[in-house]
């Protein structure tokens, strides 16, 4: 990255090179893209001599609209002591959490993402056709081979920008988030869909007291447009993954144990293969505390030293909505007064890649969040993932 060169593709150029000035020790986003190149198939009145000619393009982004939406059906503490060993108090103690919204009936998690991209448009003043690119930051889609063309479909988008999935659980919605700036500073887009979404009660074992509590289904979108480097509004960023962490939380394959009539043809011992599908998510509490209490402080200051910002200069700390305790402990490392925290985690749950935009939506439209504050945004769970940014709403 800190020498990156490559072919990209925008909306109105189909295909150029470009050569991206070094980052001086990853400093967030490179502003500065010098493009150079020979433009294949490209109807353009410019001399074959002038299109070689290396051009500065100086190009930010910023977030300029947001949306959130959550199912109808709402389950309380109380709802849930019915069904496993637990009560309101137990929960709420632990977790902060003391409701959540689940998917229910003919409830669909592509129609929740879409009605939470619909009102990041609105918000911003841009037409479905003018997206350029929609990213869906999600690890349970409806169909396996991904969600994102189908809420480009919901949408009405009749130019057939590029959607594709994101997978990363709960850090999902921050990788999308710094993709999409990537994508505007070394690819030409202007305006990037980001879209988070899961529906993790599908995913849980609600007899299992430890997980079944924590989880809630929503879905939270923001646009993240083009915009002069004088008005850049992403700073830095900081990322990290470690794969020895997964056996703290994880929702792996299982076979199943017969394939009935497949499993008499003996002729390739093997095969077919058994049918399989996802368990159940497993997860080790204690060790995922300790891993984000840990690493999430560490990822904000990393972010802030390349963005070049003292921790005072955060008007909010806004983090993955998984527990209250990580929430005040993260943020009592990082001095910041806890009314410039963030949380909506007691109406919602964890809401995984939803949990970022959902609580950014809900401050934005309550007025707490103004255009011009700094924020700073952290994601962290599975596969162990994490990492933060540095930005500017507005």
């Amino acid at each position: 990255m800190a020498n990156a060169s490559g072919l990209f593709h925008t909306p109105s150029v189909p295909n150029f090179r470009v050569r991206v000035r070094p980052l001086s020790r990853f400093q967030g986003f490179s502003t500065k893209v010098y493009c150079s190149g020979n433009i294949d198939g490209a109807h353009t009145t410019v001399s074959p001599s002038q299109s070689r000619i290396p051009r500065l393009v100086s190009q930010g982004c910023k977030l300029v609209g947001c949306g959130s939406a959550v199912p109808a059906l709402q389950i309380s503490n109380d709802d849930l002591s019915k069904i496993v060993d637990t009560n309101d108090e137990w929960i709420s103690v632990r977790t902060g959490i003391r409701r959540r919204h689940v998917l229910s009936g003919g409830d669909s998690l592509e129609t929740l993402a879409a009605e939470a991209a619909r009102k990041a448009l609105e918000m911003a003043k841009v037409e479905p056709d003018d997206i350029d690119l929609i990213l869906m930051c999600t690890s349970t889609p409806e169909d396996l081979f991904g969600s994102a063309p189908q809420i480009q479909k919901q949408l009405g988008c009749t130019k057939n920008p590029l959607s594709y999935d994101i997978t990363a659980a709960c850090s999902g919605f921050l990788l999308g988030l710094i993709s999409a700036a990537c994508h505007v500073r070394g690819g030409g887009f202007r305006n990037v869909l980001v879209v988070g979404a899961d529906a993790l009660s599908r995913h849980v074992d609600w007899t299992d007291r430890g997980t079944c509590i924590l989880f809630g289904d929503a879905a939270g979108a923001v646009l993240v447009q083009a915009c002069d480097s004088e008005e850049d509004g992403f700073f830095g960023f900081d990322l990290h993954s470690d794969g020895s962490g997964q056996r703290h939380l994880n929702a792996g394959i299982k076979e199943k144990v017969s394939n009935n009539a497949l499993d008499s043809n003996g002729s390739v011992r093997g095969f077919p293969p058994k049918q399989s599908s996802y368990s159940n998510i497993q997860m080790n509490g204690k060790e995922v505390f300790r891993f984000a209490v840990r690493c999430v402080p560490q990822t904000i200051e990393s972010s802030l030293e390349k963005a070049g910002l003292p921790a005072s200069s955060i008007d909010w700390l806004l983090l993955h909505q998984a527990n209250q305790r990580i929430i005040d402990a993260v943020a009592n490392r990082l001095e910041v007064p806890s009314e410039r925290v963030i949380s909506n985690l007691a109406n919602y749950g964890n809401t995984s890649a939803a949990s970022i935009p959902l609580a950014l939506d809900e401050a934005v439209r309550s007025g707490k969040v103004k255009a011009g504050q700094t924020i700073a945004a952290a994601g962290f769970g599975a596969g162990l993932t994490w990492g933060s940014a540095i930005v500017r709403w507005g």
